[in-house]
């Protein structure tokens, strides 16, 4: 499907040393430049397309500032929190919008607020509950509808909340099973997710006064995952679908008979993804899909105009639109490389007109910053596997120190695109090498399932395989390769460090698992109806514990003969403090150079800027001191 390029990145470099590039001093670019907290996000235009709403900072916390389209530099603070800041919002309407803010003590609180008055009101209550938008999240007949494990925190009942009212009513009490609401087109509850962890059901009413009805029933390694309703025919709606075949098509199905009625669009190779929704006119407006660049295919040739004229006017750039205005004449885009983080803009239609509104990391502008390649190698059983290889940009020819970079999940993949740990590792002068394992999602239901129940054995031999391909091509010096990784990436790292301390030359975990016993039983209440599924793709605790020992590295510490970075928050609630204290010990008790961030205010990443900054500067010293 992609044929290995990477030599296109070693020809770069050596070209650079050939044109006088190694004579410029490697610079290195401040820790905080990558990882510092952006002044102005989440950017969202008013229905009608009148106002701009962002999230911007006051006394350190996230507020929300709008301003007038046509006068930019006029922007107007609607909101004034200085000890929690802004969560989440949305505009309610031309002059209010809604917004949740940071949790204080795990207590939940939505207000609505006017963007001219700056009149703030409560919508609920101060509650100490877990929130879930419901889709389509907006304003419907002054009202919104949102999920809230009020009554057991387990489940998720439905509740509409009258915006006008600050009333909250049930619309639907969870009989226990349901895991994800749908709403249609007029904010009417008319469809259900249930699973009893191994198998999944969709749920389908005609209306809110009848009750729910089975209609299809399905293996959760199959999907269905609706994107929304149709306006053309009320009981259809768009999904993906992997039924009967092995990649996620965009299909169109009668949830009356639950019937698929038509392919809409596939593609051979990969998964289509989500994106192309209008949830504002229930229409398909094109389908995306990631093959080792995002890509997109257009059914509406109004929407495929807007790109191209973008395109036009920012060459070299992705494009994708963020938000729009229910005529679809104005739009919020972001732009980006895989070497610029790029811009926020504004984009009129009808007059062609394109407004920056704001640089993504403005620090970065300036910086020189590297390439992103794609790469296939076979791991050693013969299965392709794709991935990313990202070389310093003044790599002074080839085996260049390597920082083998596993993605989390491990159910999630790497992407193409601007990546600030990557270009962070690239500008101390590391090669970072992402691999796309199996198990990884995207290229479809036979890849990700033949990752099951191998967290510790052919998904790590992937990883392997990777580093040993690039030290056959020349590419890594065998000497000074590290692997760092986050939540899954993670628990790979330290797999690493203790089955294959020969292959690097230290580890990184930030909040890694140790020990799957404790993994599994700490799955939140919330997560409970996929307890099941996780013991597929993982493994049973009860019936499968030497298959769990096996894996989790707090059992095998005794292997690990390389210097080891850990970091962890004290409230991750998928890892134990005291497990990874011990983890820590052991490790010290022989003699083992370990590096130990604790921060136990942090949950399972840190969202202090402080501490994120801190923690970057502390991982970079530990590569610099081992790698170089």
């Amino acid at each position: 499907m992609l044929r290995t390029v990477v030599f296109l990145a070693v020809s770069v470099a050596v070209s650079c040393l050939l044109t006088g590039c190694d004579v410029q001093e490697r610079r290195l670019t401040p820790v905080g430049d990558f990882f510092s907290t952006p002044e102005k996000t989440n950017f969202q235009i008013s229905p009608s397309g009148d106002y701009i709403a962002y999230l911007g900072l006051y006394h350190n916390q996230k507020n929300i500032y709008v301003l007038k389209i046509g006068e930019e530099e006029g922007m107007q603070r609607v909101t004034s929190e200085t000890e929690w800041g802004i969560q989440s919002y949305f505009w309610a309407n031309n002059d209010e919008l809604v917004f949740t803010k940071d949790k204080h003590r795990d207590s939940l609180q939505i207000f609505a607020v006017h963007r001219s008055t700056l009149a703030v009101r409560h919508l609920m209550p101060p509650s100490a509950v877990k929130l879930r938008w419901i889709s389509p999240t907006k304003v419907i007949n002054n009202s919104i509808l949102i999920s809230l494990n009020e009554r057991d925190s387990s489940v998720f009942d439905v509740y509409r909340i009258r915006t006008d009212a600050c009333e909250k009513e049930l619309v639907a009490k969870n009989p226990g099973n349901i895991i994800r609401w749908y709403a249609d087109l007029k904010g009417e509850l008319r469809l259900a997710l249930a699973s009893d962890s191994v198998k999944e059901t969709m749920l389908y009413r005609d209306s809110e006064s009848e009750p729910f009805r089975p209609i299809m029933s399905n293996s959760f390694r199959n999907s269905i995952m609706p994107l929304g309703f149709s306006a053309e025919k009320r009981s259809h709606i768009f999904a993906l679908s992997n039924l009967n075949r092995d990649k996620l098509a965009l299909v169109e199905i009668d949830m009356e008979t639950g019937d698929e009625v038509r392919l809409i669009y596939n593609h051979p190779d990969v998964d289509i993804d989500h994106g192309g929704y209008s949830s504002d006119r229930g229409e398909m407006t094109y389908a995306t899909y990631v093959t080792w660049k995002q890509q997109r295919h257009f059914f509406d040739n109004k929407t495929q105009n807007v790109y191209v004229k973008i395109g036009e006017k920012l060459a070299g750039y992705e494009v994708d639109i963020l938000d729009r205005d229910t005529a679809r004449n104005r739009f919020i885009v972001r732009t980006f490389t895989d070497k610029d983080a790029g811009a926020i803009y504004y984009y009129d239609m009808m007059t062609d007109t394109l407004v920056k509104l704001t640089d993504n990391s403005p620090a970065l502008r300036d910086c020189m910053l590297a390439g992103m390649t794609p790469i296939t190698y076979h791991a050693r059983d013969g299965r392709q596997i794709q991935g990313y290889l990202t070389m310093p940009p003044h790599a002074k020819g080839r085996k260049v120190p390597v920082i083998v970079y596993p993605h989390g999940g491990p159910s999630a993949r790497n992407k193409w695109g601007f990546n600030p740990v990557v270009q962070f590792f690239a500008n101390r002068g590391f090669a970072v090498f992402q691999v796309n394992y199996r198990g990884s999602s995207g290229y479809g239901k036979a890849f990700w399932s033949a990752g099951f129940k191998e967290w510790g054995g052919k998904i790590q031999d992937d990883i392997t395989d990777g580093v040993r391909w690039l030290i056959n091509e020349g590419i890594g010096d065998p000497s000074r390769i590290g692997i760092y990784g986050a939540g899954f990436g993670g628990y790979s790292a330290l797999h690493a460090a203790c089955f294959n301390s020969d292959l690097y030359a230290c580890a990184a975990s930030y909040s890694g698992f140790t020990n799957l016993f404790t993994y599994l039983k700490e799955i939140p209440p919330h997560l409970t109806p996929y307890l099941q599924m996780y013991y597929e793709i993982i493994g049973d605790p009860e019936m499968e514990p030497g298959l769990i020992k096996a894996m989790s590295p707090v059992f095998h510490s005794e292997s690990i003969d390389i210097p080891v970075f850990i970091a962890q928050g004290g409230r991750d609630s998928w890892s134990a403090v005291n497990e990874t204290n011990q983890f820590v010990q052991k490790l010290r008790k022989r003699n083992i150079p370990v590096t130990y961030m604790l921060r136990e205010e942090e949950g399972r990443y840190f969202r202090n800027e402080e501490n994120r900054i801190q923690f970057y500067h502390d991982l970079g010293a530990f590569f610099e001191k081992y790698l170089k």
